[in-house]
């Protein structure tokens, strides 16, 4: 008999549906402080979760016998992957169960927000009738510029043309074809930012959108532009977006989601044209059944037959094939990884390319793994083994497997070779006996690099005196070089830099790095 632990609230579907599989045993024990967790895990074979329980090492290292912890959601925030993974155990989500649910607050917090919905019902409720005080703007006609189109970005944009609402979109990792499909209009992000009446953010929380709606955007935008915001807290920024609305800048904003949550921001939100909501994009009823109903099914589903349905840290796989595979399978995704923040432009076609002695198995799961890892960096939270290719489907980016018997230089090796709308770039990876992984080749150059960590690869003409000054740069600024990398092209005369460091190196820094005498490019990746 499995036994599954249900710690946060949880629809009674989901409830029911561990009730009724054979060979599971379900208890339900919720608002258990982190001692209360950790003393009754041990006993337990599955964990379902929502936002509230937080599944730390510590909660992981007790747990004996867990094999599964599915969240009710999409957001993973509060579980430990890598820690989870260690102990393999399979941590899933169910990132399809509240996407409908999220793109329709967007519209519902657009649509108040254009006719003062809020403001007007708060001043009758104190006895006010200012029917002049609270005029609207028409939606039909007017330009909404979505920043991000995946999952949620798509269903804001097929309700918006449905309003009549003319709809543009900025997304660098999509194609100009899958947007064509769509009905939506592709540009930059300037002539989104120069041309929306609305601006609707839908994009992961990364490195590259962290504060993308800023001043310095702010400034590009229309006056008595709305900004809508219920994706990730962070992508704009509220001290930003605070100075813009008092300047006039911003006619009104609608946010779900903030920098920290509970928000404290109390300047910002008691705005008169801000419209707010606790975070409850995912919160309707038929959303909390249909997210409970899926982990419910996808927890039963493993621990009684062992299938793996939206897991975030391991393909599907048998467990005797993901044992030999293994470390292909993490050194597939270093390379999409690496390759995915490497390269420039919207992603068109992938090639995937097998030799040695890996061909004696089934190379599928590694071509999903390196899908996993080039479309991390983009998408972030929403990606995961079993629905990679399905994204990447989505997006217009074709993908192509091949094999080849030719004898390499290594017993196995995995070339990964890009394509977008900017470059092609290529690389390769191989392993050092069964566990060390190496990026073996970076376009024309070979060499041995170790892909984890902070790292900055370096292209610049090969002359003397260029590494001293990248390490004096560096030095300067006391971030310390953990690992350096150089090879150089004798026919072309240039050189790439591939170092790590033991911190993350800042904006300003690169920039100080670019301007050197002789640097080509410099790009900071994390691995």
């Amino acid at each position: 008999m499995k036994r599954v632990l249900v710690s946060d609230s949880l629809s009674k579907e989901g409830i029911e549906i561990f009730e009724k599989t054979p060979g599971i045993e379900v208890d339900v024990m919720t608002n258990l402080t982190p001692d209360e967790l950790k003393g009754v895990i041990k006993d337990y074979d599955g964990l379902a979760i929502r936002s509230a329980t937080k599944v730390t090492k510590a909660i992981i290292d007790a747990a004996e016998k867990l094999s599964v912890i599915g969240r009710a959601g999409i957001g993973l925030d509060n579980v430990d992957i890598d820690a989870a993974s260690k102990r393999g155990i399979v941590v899933m989500n169910t990132p399809g169960g509240n996407t409908i649910t999220t793109g329709e607050h967007a519209i519902a917090m657009m649509l108040a927000l254009a006719r003062k919905i809020p403001q007007a019902t708060a001043s009758m409720k104190i006895g006010k009738w200012e029917k002049n005080k609270f005029m609207g703007t028409e939606f039909c006609n007017k330009t909404l510029g979505i920043i991000g189109i995946g999952r949620v970005g798509t269903i804001v944009a097929d309700r918006a043309l449905g309003l009549k609402l003319n709809v543009i979109a900025y997304d660098p990792f999509i194609s100009p074809e899958a947007s064509e499909k769509l009905g939506i209009g592709l540009v930059s992000l300037d002539e989104l930012l120069a041309s929306s009446d609305f601006i609707s953010v839908h994009t992961p929380m990364t490195k590259e959108t962290r504060g993308i709606i800023n001043a310095k955007a702010f400034a590009k935008m229309k006056q008595g532009v709305y900004i809508i915001n219920c994706a990730r807290g962070g992508i704009v920024n509220e001290k930003d977006l605070y100075e813009a609305i008092v300047a006039g800048k911003v006619a009104g904003a609608a946010l779900d989601v903030f920098e920290e949550e509970p928000t404290k921001n109390k300047e910002l939100v008691e705005l008169e044209t801000v419209i707010c909501t606790p975070h409850l994009g995912a919160s309707t009823d038929e959303a909390q059944i249909n997210v409970a109903i899926a982990v419910a099914e996808q927890i039963a589903d493993y621990l009684t037959k062992g299938e793996i349905k939206n897991a975030v840290n391991f393909p599907s796989v048998s467990a005797e094939l993901l044992s030999v595979i293994q470390p292909y399978l993490i050194l597939s995704e270093k390379l999409g990884k690496f390759e995915a923040q490497l390269a420039r432009g919207a992603i068109k076609e992938i090639v995937v390319e097998y030799s040695g002695e890996i061909l004696n198995y089934n190379v599928a799961p590694i071509t999903i793994s390196m899908l996993k890892g080039m479309l991390t960096p983009i998408l972030n939270e929403n990606v995961n083994y079993i629905n990679a290719p399905v994204v990447a489907k989505e997006r217009g980016i074709k993908v192509i497997e091949s094999k080849s018997s030719e004898v390499k230089d290594y017993t196995s090796m995995i070339t990964v070779t890009l394509k977008t709308s900017q470059e092609t770039i290529c690389a390769a990876g191989a392993l050092f006996g069964r566990q060390d992984l190496r990026i073996v080749r970076i376009n024309k150059f070979t060499v041995e690099v170790v892909p984890e960590g902070h790292m900055l690869v370096l292209s610049n003409n090969d002359r003397p005196g260029v590494i001293g000054n990248i390490g004096t740069t560096l030095g300067e600024n006391n971030l310390n070089i953990a690992r350096l990398h150089l090879s150089r092209e004798q026919v072309d005369k240039q050189a790439l830099v591939v170092l790590t460091t033991d911190t993350l190196v800042p904006e300003s820094v690169l920039e100080k790095l670019r301007s050197l005498p002789h640097v080509i490019s410099v790009t900071s990746l994390e691995m």
